[in-house]
């Protein structure tokens, strides 16, 4: 479905519409051969951001692109002092994890701002956790099904009843 937009003093003015509604609105203009009062315009999805990126706005500027407005949307790398911040928030979130200890291997990777373990996570259909204890991925073990509440003891392997 085709968008049109209003234009004003040669700025967009408000938002958007659908086809439908800019025929029904404006029944006389040839959306085919529009007036400078109107243009077309395109939707563009918000773009992903970067570990270290960081979007200027939560709402697009709508920008004349080769004859047709767009969103724009405006993305800027982190300052220096944004991405240091960032790193320490992430070390510190894991310093505070009470299941820390099993993971003690696994070392602060700056390039994707997480921790990384040590030995790369299988790539199958099964189901793994890490076991600090061995430095190692072990078979998830199938979840009891008594309708108990379990948590996951790493060294064992084994699921130990919350009481």
């Amino acid at each position: 479905m085709r968008l049109f937009i209003q234009i004003r003093d040669g700025q967009p003015f408000k938002h958007p519409i659908l086809e439908d509604n800019f025929i029904e609105a404006f029944p006389d203009v040839d959306i085919d051969n529009l007036p400078p009062e109107f243009a077309e315009f395109i939707r563009v999805e918000k773009p992903s951001v970067g570990v270290y990126e960081v979007m200027e706005s939560d709402v697009p500027s709508y920008e004349l692109i080769d004859g047709v407005y767009k969103d724009v949307w405006h993305k800027r790398n982190m300052t220096d002092e944004e991405k240091s911040a960032k790193q320490q928030e992430v070390k510190d979130r894991w310093e505070l994890s009470p299941i820390k200890s099993n993971f003690s291997a696994w070392t602060f990777n700056e390039e994707s701002c997480s921790y990384k373990p040590p030995v790369p996570h299988p790539d199958d259909e099964n189901k793994y956790f890490w076991q600090g204890t061995t430095s190692s991925w072990v078979l998830l073990p199938t979840y009891p099904d008594d309708g108990k509440k379990y948590k996951l003891d790493f060294s064992s392997a084994n699921w130990v009843e919350v009481t």
